[in-house]
């Protein structure tokens, strides 16, 4: 039995239950051989209900990436117009970078449906099922000093916040330095990591993850209120394709902001979308760590904290956390 039989099977009666009997009576299997590719479809991103009396109802059913849809839908000049996409994979940061090394061109984006080992800062871990967000990695070539780097970390924020806010109507912020958080909870993840030659950088591979269309059941239970999709929060599903076409272009139209004139323009748009800002947080610095209220970005990229007793310290790495109530 090919899973699309069953597929369309489902297809044909929208939103209703389809109970075993008819299902082994319509594609000439075994129940037990319906059970076992429904369970596979569950694999590949597809959501059933299922009712003991009534059979199973189709919830929801994954749209795979096509390279053609997605080369259609940008408006870019060069972000993604070269791109791979790909099934499961350990890491499309991995693919980028060897990538990157082989002399890949400004723009070049990998996409992957799945991640196995997919990351986040501070070497955490980040969900990412079969068909149902945005697992991408592209390289970036740009002519700056390496000080540069974190600029360019809230760069990808900023764009990408502009653009869900667009696309979704969902009040996204930006948690520093680059975390996306709807209702507190967060709903993307961004890594970059460069490589430099003389104080230059030779290239930048900056990983994406966009939690779309996942529902509840995809997060484990002790991450439901931490994260959430675009998804839950929204109460309706997306179109990936949609999306990353958006992203692309607000990306690439900061990007030559940036580079035309510097971080001020993107730090500006930072902090209007920041959350972060006015609200008194502890930070957890690798040199131990301080409560205050973040008031600022300063030239390269660092948050600016003033302490209880007034003074103003300037953060450039910092584990932050939820506001602290007020006493």
């Amino acid at each position: 039995m090919g899973n699309e039989a069953l597929i369309q099977l489902f297809r044909d009666h929208p939103g209703e239950y389809v109970s075993g009997a008819k299902m082994s009576e319509a594609l000439n299997v075994s129940r037990t051989a319906i059970w076992k590719a429904i369970k596979k479809l569950e694999g590949a991103g597809y959501e059933f209900e299922a009712s003991t009396k009534l059979g199973y109802r189709l919830l929801f059913e994954p749209d795979p990436w096509s390279a053609d849809l997605i080369q259609a839908a940008l408006a870019t000049r060069t972000f993604g117009r070269t791109l791979t996409i790909e099934g499961e994979v350990t890491s499309t940061q991995d693919l980028a970078r060897t990538a990157a090394e082989q002399g890949a061109p400004e723009g070049y984006l990998v996409i992957a449906e799945r991640q196995q080992s997919g990351r986040g800062r501070m070497g955490r871990s980040w969900v990412s099922p079969y068909g149902k967000g945005i697992w991408m990695s592209m390289v970036l070539r740009p002519e700056v000093p390496i000080h540069c780097a974190p600029q360019l970390t809230l760069l990808a924020a900023v764009a990408l916040c502009r653009s869900l806010r667009r696309v979704t109507g969902l009040p996204i912020g930006i948690k520093w330095p680059n975390d996306l958080l709807v209702g507190g909870r967060k709903i993307s993840g961004i890594l970059l990591e460069s490589a430099a030659e003389d104080e230059r950088l030779k290239y930048i591979v900056a990983g994406i993850g966009i939690s779309v269309n996942l529902a509840e059941a995809d997060y484990p239970e002790e991450m439901l209120e931490k994260a959430v999709s675009l998804r839950v929060a929204g109460g309706r599903v997306l179109n990936r394709t949609e999306m990353i076409a958006d992203f692309l272009m607000e990306w690439e139209q900061l990007y030559g902001l940036f580079i035309k004139e510097g971080f001020r323009p993107i730090a500006t748009l930072w902090e209007s979308m920041a959350v972060s800002l006015g609200r008194k947080v502890k930070l957890t610095t690798p040199q131990g760590e301080l409560t205050g209220v973040p008031e600022s970005l300063d030239d390269s990229g660092a948050i600016r904290v003033r302490r209880d007793d007034g003074s103003l310290v300037t953060i450039f790495s910092a584990e932050m956390g939820e506001p602290l109530a007020s006493r």
